[in-house]
């Protein structure tokens, strides 16, 4: 029983085009039909016995040899060689390879067999062996189709590389790609161990709390919003798990954690999605320190259960996550870097100018704190710092102003009792000894509720009186921590994009009516068309030459915090280095559908602030008058012409 003259797998399945997929889709279901009027309709099938899995069965070959064994699973292979074949069948553990002969299980009954196809699910009972080649196999004596895959899967050898096609076809991506399925796997030990952490180790107890809220809290966040027909009023879906949570800690659940879906309605890029997993614990009693300590734990420990080791390998670069973790402080970072003694001044007025003279915009500093000036100090002049967030490590010493929800530290009132953890530059964690003066708390919500009110931030905590009023009953003094698990899981995956580790990401949908397609199909009447001018003045050939136009790949594309139009887009020029432009389009475009695009940008012009960050360069854009309305379509080019090619 050798395959020493099976087919090459190139051989075997060559590419097919998409009129020969469509005919093959309509093969099968004849062969379906085919197997009804035979009577041996596979979806009939409601059950098989299941006595042993593909890995099992290798990893005990020594117990199981010549032992008879029952599995189920998908067809991935098939090499039909006469009277004989060998096919690979893929269950949840990987694959095994079968060998079956038409006089083990009749002439009929195998020439059903050879009707199969690639995707179809059977179950079979045999004999484990090994081949002349040493493979551990299955010599099938008994074979039926549980289901026919009506479908033509992708080419098993080069699996589904189309990344917009995986994500919308998870249940295909599993299929055919084992990585994939490897991290969804890993992802679930993940969980199970920050529950197994906080349970055992720590004592805390899992509650649900409610998705839909009136208030949106607990984050500053703007939220998707609903609303109850029945009932007639607004609601929200939540964007953190905080205030439910806390509430229960002043009803006497000393320890309490959620691990589940949060939802935020902002832009999207490799890290962030409209839609993803939380995990908030607090802890009566606790504080600051009691949370880096467990944070410490929880993701120490999943390294180990997921990898075997506490060296996270995330893109080339390794982080040791064995605690303890270092700490660094925001305010003595932004001194560091800037200069400015932040330290020594309390007045608001001074703060401004002199942030002012280092280089930040005046029209937004002017309505700022001092507090507020140092974080936004901190987030644009100190995150990028090589180095200084690869962690793992505690960014401690967060201002008042922008921890509505955290203890002042009673050393200085200026600051809080707040941490945040990062590794490989990503924030994983928040973190709070949590604040519990009802008359504080409202005193902060009031300032952040005016500040939403005057639309100087948009993302501003609302005022929450039944909190105020839960604070007011008593809540005992509790640390609190919330983790970002897909983040979590992205790295401890060695995943790229947050999209990589959530089983079905958000997508826009196709077809027509939605983005880049309903733009493509408008119909213009270009009688209603007006084009601005021509310049009648003549540029010079040298002037004009000066300009360099490129060609840019879209690596990551995100909406601006607080803007109605900007979105910040992160490129590829050729150069080896990122690039950052930022554009007037979104009210035309969504950063999620520009996300791998290929445009032309002017790349020499001289960097400028807007909204706080820098942008090297223009994108190019096409805009005209309609019917007077402004339509404006951004260039984009063929993603064949590689990043950096030169316009001339």
């Amino acid at each position: 029983m050798s395959n020493d003259n099976v087919k090459t797998p190139e051989q075997e399945q060559p590419e097919l085009t998409a009129e020969e997929i469509s005919e093959q889709r309509q093969i099968r279901r004849e062969k379906l039909q085919e197997l009804r009027e035979m009577g041996r309709d596979p979806f009939v099938q409601e059950t098989y016995n299941v006595t042993a899995h593909s890995k099992d069965i290798k990893d005990n070959y020594d117990a199981l040899e010549d032992q008879e064994v029952a599995i189920a699973g998908r067809i991935m292979s098939k090499r039909i060689m006469g009277k004989a074949a060998f096919f690979d069948v893929q269950d949840k553990q990987g694959r095994i390879q079968c060998y079956v002969k038409r006089d083990d299980i009749g002439a009929e009954e195998y020439k059903v067999f050879k009707t199969y196809d690639i995707g179809d699910l059977v179950g079979l009972k045999g004999i484990v062996f090994k081949t002349k080649t040493d493979e551990i196999s299955i010599h099938v004596h008994e074979l039926t189709l549980q289901a026919k895959s009506l479908q033509v899967l992708p080419d098993k050898w080069s699996g589904l590389v189309d990344t917009d096609l995986r994500y919308r076809q998870r249940y295909v991506d599993l299929i055919v790609n084992s990585d994939v399925r490897d991290t969804f796997l890993k992802r679930a030990k993940v969980v199970s161990t920050i529950r197994r952490v906080l349970e055992d180790d720590y004592g805390f107890l899992e509650v649900e709390t409610p998705v839909l809220q009136t208030i949106a809290g607990g984050a500053n966040a703007r939220p998707f919003n609903t609303h109850h027909n029945a009932l007639d009023f607004d609601l929200h879906l939540r964007i953190s798990l905080e205030l439910p949570l806390k509430r229960l800690i002043v009803g006497g659940l000393d320890r309490v954690y959620e691990l589940g879906k949060v939802f935020r309605n902002e832009g999207m890029d490799k890290n962030h999605s409209p839609e993803f997993t939380s995990m908030e614990c607090y802890m009566a009693y606790g504080n600051q320190e009691d949370m880096m300590d467990l944070m410490e734990q929880i993701v120490y420990k999943c390294a180990m259960e997921v990898n075997g080791s506490p060296i996270i390998s995330y893109e080339g670069k390794t982080f040791d996550v064995t605690p303890p973790w270092n700490k660094i402080d925001m305010t003595e970072s932004v001194i560091k870097v800037t200069g400015i003694p932040f330290d020594k001044i309390d007045d608001d007025a001074e703060a401004r100018e002199r942030a002012i003279a280092y280089g930040m915009d005046a029209e937004e500093v002017n309505n700022w704190t001092r507090g507020k000036i140092i974080a936004e100090m901190f987030d644009e002049y100190c995150e990028d710092i090589p180095g200084l967030l690869d962690g793992p490590v505690f960014l401690t010493g967060h201002p008042v102003e922008v921890s509505p929800l955290a203890k002042k530290d009673p050393k200085d009132p200026r600051i809080t009792r707040r941490f945040e953890a990062y590794i490989n530059g990503w924030e994983l964690s928040n973190a709070f000894s949590e604040l519990n003066d009802p008359i504080d708390q409202y005193e902060r919500f009031a300032e952040q509720q005016r500040e939403l009110d005057l639309g100087l931030d948009d993302e501003a905590h609302p005022m929450d009186m039944d909190f105020v009023n839960a604070l007011e009953v008593g809540m005992p003094p509790t640390g609190g921590l919330g983790i970002g698990v897909d983040r979590l899981v992205m790295l401890l995956t060695d995943s790229s994009t947050i999209r990589d580790v959530q089983l079905f990401p958000v997508m826009k949908p196709l077809g027509k009516g939605s983005g880049s397609e309903e733009k493509a199909e408008r119909k213009l009447d270009l009688s209603k068309v007006k084009v601005e001018p021509l310049f009648e003045e003549f540029v010079d050939f040298d002037t004009f030459s000066k300009s360099d136009f490129r060609v840019v790949k879209v690596l990551a594309c995100e909406e601006v915090p607080k803007s109605k139009k900007l979105l910040k887009f992160t490129l590829n020029d050729g150069s080896g280095q990122t690039r950052t432009i930022l554009s007037g389009i979104k009210e035309t475009y969504s950063a999620e559908e520009l996300v791998g695009k290929t445009l032309v940008a002017i790349t020499n012009l001289p960097p400028r602030k807007m909204m706080g960050l820098e942008s090297c360069g223009m994108l190019l854009s096409a805009i005209c008058d309609y019917d007077g309305e402004e339509i404006l379509n951004l260039l984009m080019l063929d993603d064949s012409i590689p990043a950096g090619a030169k316009l001339y």
